[in-house]
C-alpha cells in the first residue's frame, strides 16, 4: 500500500485531486465575482431610490413617482394566501405518505412518484394549469385568489417531498419506543416522530415560500397585472406583485424605470434573505429545544 501511494499511480492520483479541487475553487471564485459584481451594481443604481415615499406611492407612468405600494401588498395578499393553502395540506400529505399509507403499494408509489417529478415541473407549466383551472373554469377571473392558488401548486410538491425526508430522517427507535409504551400510531406521530421533525418541515415551509415570492411567471401567465394603482381589499382584487413590477420597470426604456427597478430588487432580496434567516434561526432553536 506505501508502494502504491508513492508509485506512478500514486501520484497521478495526488495530482488529479490537487487539480479537481482547484479547478472547483476557481469555479467558486468566479461564481461569486459575477455575484458581488451583481449586487454591487443592483445596489449602486437603486440605493438612492431606498426613501419613505418609494414604499407609500403607487406604480406611476413618471419614473421619479413610482413606488411599490401595491407590489408590496399585492405580495403580503399572496403570499399568506398561498401559504395558508400549501402548508396544512403539503405537511398533512407528507405525514400520510411517510407515516400511515400502505407500504409497497402501487397507488401510493404512483402517487409519490408523480409529486417528486412535479417538485421539478418548469413554474410556467403551473401558470397554464393555474390559467386553465383557476382562471377559466372556476372563473375566479385575474384574481389574488387565483394568483394564491396557483402558486400553491407550485411549492405543494416541495413542501411534500423535504417533510416526508424530514420525517423519514427521525430514528425508527422513537416510533418503536412509544408504541411499545401503548401509545397509538397517531399519538406516536403527533407527539414525537413531528416533534423532532419540525426543523425540517418548518425550513422546507419558509424555502418554499421564498420560492413563491421570487416567481414570476405563473403569475403573469394567469393575468397579473403590472400597473396597479389601489391596494387589493379582498381575495378577489386584481393584485400586482413585486416580481411582477420589477418586470416592467426593466422592460420599459427609460433610465428612471431602471433604477426604480434596482431598487425594488433590493427590497426583494432582503424580504429573501431575512425569511432565510428566519429559516436557520427557527432551525436552530427547535434543534436545541428538542
Amino acid at each position: 500500500m506505501a508502494f502504491a501511494a508513492t508509485g506512478p499511480l500514486g501520484r497521478r492520483r495526488k495530482l488529479a485531486d490537487t487539480v479537481f479541487r482547484v479547478v472547483c475553487f476557481a469555479a467558486v471564485l468566479v461564481a461569486c465575482a459575477f455575484l458581488a459584481y451583481l449586487l454591487i451594481s443592483i445596489v449602486r443604481d437603486g440605493i438612492g431610490r431606498i426613501r419613505p415615499d418609494f414604499f407609500t406611492s403607487f406604480s406611476s407612468r413618471r419614473p421619479e413617482e413610482a413606488g411599490i405600494r401595491a407590489s408590496i401588498f399585492g405580495t403580503l395578499w399572496v403570499i399568506g394566501l398561498t401559504a395558508a393553502v400549501a402548508v396544512p395540506v403539503g405537511v398533512a400529505a407528507a405525514i400520510y405518505l411517510e407515516e400511515f399509507s400502505p407500504k409497497n403499494n402501487r397507488w401510493v408509489s404512483m402517487i409519490q412518484l408523480n409529486i417528486n417529478n412535479l417538485a421539478g415541473v418548469p413554474s410556467i407549466i403551473y401558470g397554464l394549469l393555474g390559467l386553465a383551472v383557476f382562471v377559466r373554469f372556476f372563473a375566479l377571473e385575474r384574481s389574488v385568489i387565483a394568483g394564491a392558488l396557483t402558486m400553491s401548486l407550485l411549492i405543494l410538491p416541495t413542501i411534500i417531498v423535504v417533510s416526508q425526508e424530514a420525517i423519514r430522517a427521525v430514528p425508527s427507535s422513537f416510533r418503536d419506543g412509544a408504541l411499545a409504551l401503548g401509545a397509538t400510531p397517531w399519538q406516536t406521530m403527533r407527539t414525537q416522530t413531528l416533534r423532532i421533525a419540525v426543523p425540517g418541515i418548518i425550513t422546507a415551509i419558509i424555502l418554499s415560500l421564498s420560492r413563491a415570492i421570487g416567481e414570476t411567471a405563473p403569475l403573469i401567465t394567469i393575468g397579473a397585472v403590472t400597473f396597479i394603482a389601489a391596494v387589493p381589499d379582498g381575495i378577489m382584487s386584481k393584485f400586482t406583485v413585486l416580481p411582477i413590477q420589477i418586470f416592467d420597470w426593466t422592460s420599459r426604456p427609460q433610465p428612471g424605470f431602471h433604477t426604480a427597478a434596482a431598487a425594488a430588487i433590493i427590497c426583494l432580496m432582503v424580504v429573501l434573505l431575512l425569511l432565510n434567516l428566519a429559516a436557520i434561526v427557527i432551525r436552530a432553536r427547535t434543534q436545541q429545544r428538542i
